[in-house]
Formats: C-alpha cells, sequence, structure tokens
C-alpha cells in the first residue's frame, strides 16, 4: 500500500495537475475578462504582467481528485470537475469582495478595487460560465450529471451569500438560521467537490452521495474556522487586517453565537454592533473579547471539532480506497485545524 502523502505535498500535487487546466481554461476567455481573471488569481499584475501572486492553497481541487481516487477512479479523470470547482469557488470570491467592500485578498489589493466593481462582477460571471463549459467540454460521461451537481451547489451558494447579505440589515439573526446560510454559502460547495470526484472517478450516485457529505460537514467547518480567523486571525496569515468581519459589523457565527447567548457580554456585544458609529480599534477589541467572554468562540471551536469527526464518519461510510481516504482525512484536518 502506498503511504500517504502529507497536506503540503497533497496541495502542491493538485496544483501541478489541475494549474495548466485551469489556465488554459481561463486563457479562453475574452481578453477583458482574462486580464482580471489572472489577476485575481495571481498570475498576472494590474497591469497584465506575469505575477507570482499568492493563489490560495485550492483546497477545493485536491477534494475533487482525491474523492476520484477514493471512489476507485483516476486523479486525471477528475482534473474538469477540479478546473469548475476552482472557477465557482473564484467566481465567488470576486463577488463576495465586492459584496464585502474587502480592499485585500491574499496580502494584494482586490480585483474591484484594482478594476472597479462593474468589472470584477462581469469577471465573476464569465469565471462561473466558463466552469459549466469546462464539465460540458470534457466528453466524460457522468459530464451531464456533474453539471447538475454543480448548478445545485451553485444555487446552495448563492442563497447562503444573499442571506449572508440580509443578516447585516438585521438586528436579530438566529443561530440556527446562521447556519443554515454558511452550510450554503460554503458547505455545498465543497460537498460538490467530493461529489463530482466520485462522479467523475467512476462512483456510484450512493458513493457520490456519502462522499458529498463528507465534504459539506467538512465545509461548514471550514466557514467556522474562517469565521473564527475573521476575528482573530493573524493578517500575515490571512491577508486581511485584524478584526475584519468585526470591523462590517458581519453577523459571522461566532459574532451570532456571542449575540443569542443571552449573556451580559452578548448584550453588550449587540449594543456595540447596534450602534451608528464606525467602530474604531478600541470598539474592535472590545467586541472580540465580548464574543469570547459570552463563550462563543469556545463554542465555535468545539463545533468544528465535532463536525470534523461527522466528516470522517461519512467519508468512511463510503468505502473509500484506503490511500487518497488517509489524504482527504489529511485534508480535513487541516482545515478543521488551520486557526491553531
Amino acid at each position: 500500500m502506498t503511504t500517504a502523502r502529507p497536506a503540503p505535498e497533497v496541495l502542491a500535487w493538485s496544483r501541478d495537475l489541475v494549474g495548466p487546466a485551469l489556465r488554459a481554461a481561463v486563457e479562453t476567455l475574452p481578453p477583458s475578462m482574462r486580464d482580471i481573471a489572472g489577476y485575481h488569481f495571481g498570475w498576472l499584475d494590474e497591469h497584465g504582467r506575469p505575477a507570482t501572486g499568492d493563489g490560495g492553497k485550492a483546497i477545493r481541487p485536491a477534494l475533487v481528485i482525491l474523492a476520484a481516487e477514493a471512489a476507485g477512479g483516476t486523479a486525471g479523470a477528475a482534473v474538469p470537475g477540479a478546473v469548475a470547482v476552482e472557477l465557482v469557488h473564484n467566481f465567488s470570491l470576486l463577488h463576495d469582495d465586492v459584496m464585502d467592500g474587502d480592499v485585500t485578498r491574499r496580502h494584494r489589493a482586490t480585483a474591484w478595487h484594482v478594476f472597479g466593481t462593474s468589472r470584477a462582477i462581469l469577471a465573476g460571471d464569465a469565471l462561473l460560465t466558463l466552469a459549466f463549459d469546462v464539465l460540458a467540454g470534457s466528453g466524460h460521461a457522468a459530464a451531464r450529471e456533474a453539471a447538475r451537481v454543480l448548478g445545485a451547489a451553485v444555487l446552495d451558494l448563492v442563497e447562503g451569500q444573499s442571506a449572508d447579505t440580509v443578516f447585516e440589515t438585521r438586528q436579530e439573526v438566529g443561530l440556527n438560521e446562521c447556519v443554515r446560510m454558511a452550510e450554503g454559502k460554503t458547505g455545498a460547495l465543497l460537498g460538490c467537490a467530493c461529489a463530482l470526484g466520485a462522479l467523475l472517478g467512476g462512483g456510484s450516485s450512493e458513493r457520490a452521495g456519502r462522499l458529498r457529505r463528507f465534504g459539506d460537514r467538512l465545509g461548514l467547518a471550514f466557514q467556522f474556522v474562517d469565521d473564527l480567523l475573521g476575528i482573530w486571525g493573524d493578517p500575515v496569515v490571512t491577508g486581511k487586517p485584524v478584526h475584519s468581519d468585526l470591523r462590517n459589523r458581519k453577523k459571522s457565527l461566532p459574532v451570532v453565537a456571542a449575540l443569542s447567548s443571552g449573556t451580559p457580554a452578548g448584550n453588550e456585544l449587540a449594543t456595540l454592533y447596534r450602534g451608528e458609529h464606525e467602530l474604531d480599534a478600541a470598539d474592535l477589541t472590545r467586541a472580540a473579547a465580548l464574543i469570547e467572554a459570552a463563550g462563543a468562540r469556545a463554542w465555535s471551536r468545539e463545533r468544528v471539532d465535532e463536525l470534523f469527526n461527522e466528516a470522517l464518519t461519512h467519508l468512511l461510510s463510503a468505502d473509500p480506497v484506503s490511500r487518497p481516504a488517509a489524504e482527504l482525512r489529511t485534508l480535513a484536518h487541516l482545515i478543521a485545524h488551520r486557526d491553531h
């Protein structure tokens, strides 16, 4: 039996396998969209010259090709699915940066901040369209079913993102509806990544469903960790300013957990969040301390551990091939513990 590789090696292998196909797909875009997409991926600077920016860990493509192997297929067969998932993910990031008003991502100015809001939105639309074109053009026997799975995930993602946006204008947000929002916004695409891999790897619909549940539990854990990093993350690691989510008064999972806690700290946080003034550095530090005092930081971390264990149970139920299954567990651990 081949020994499972550590996470950095798996991610490097995935980037080497999927990267050329991703670049080739983006090269088919019209020049105006190609330049913005190239900048967003870190391949180009704002003038269209070659650059070596950070393109992210590319965890989702790795999940696709490992799921294909776990289902008994080959990584190569799942490359179109990996490219499609990465295109959809980056479509969502381009739009998310516009909606949140974020001016930095991966230690660089966001695409909308460089090229303008309208052009960044259009570039995101182009990536979404390209994702389905890549699947349709793959010639794979499961391409049609894969496109339907991807389309359903995109609708869940959009619904989750819509809920996230609506929450910003509401004073009261329930914890259960916040969790449902995160399941759509983040969980759906990670679940889709694993299902696509299984389908393109020749797995049955039942096996794909079990791997999808592994991915969506992992995706929800990912969002919990992302929300923790949005409050307490190191800017050197996250590429965003400290307390960035609090500055935008985002109702993230730890925030809503604190607001729903019924504790004095949660009540004080509610007063701070409902204020009209811009939150200064002292306010942001106080808000973070209140969330922790309300027990929401510890609860979020505990929920991540529970979701991690649920994900592994679903992975085991898919009767996966041993080596890629071990590497999926390794990636799951990376996702669930990247705030440590």
